[in-house]
C-alpha cells in the first residue's frame, strides 16, 4: 500500500524540480550517514570495551512517554 505521503514523494522525485531536490537531498543524506557511521563505530567500541552505560532513567522515561 502507498500511502499519500509516500506518493508525494515518488512524484516529487521525478519531477524536474523534483530531481535537483532528490540529488541535494541525497548528498545531505551521504554526509549524515558518514557522521551516523563514526558514531555507530564509537558505540560498537563502548559495547565492546564494556564502557557503555545506558542511563536507566533516561530509558524508562522514553518507555513511559511511549506507552502514554
Amino acid at each position: 500500500m502507498i500511502s499519500n505521503i509516500n506518493n508525494a514523494s515518488a512524484n516529487a522525485a521525478y519531477s524536474s524540480n523534483g530531481k535537483t531536490a532528490q540529488v541535494k537531498e541525497n548528498m545531505n543524506t551521504t554526509d549524515t550517514s558518514k557522521e551516523s557511521s563514526s558514531k555507530v563505530d564509537k558505540l560498537k567500541e563502548s559495547v565492546d570495551s564494556g564502557q557503555y552505560k545506558v542511563d536507566l532513567s533516561a530509558l524508562a522515561n522514553k518507555m513511559a512517554d511511549e506507552l502514554l
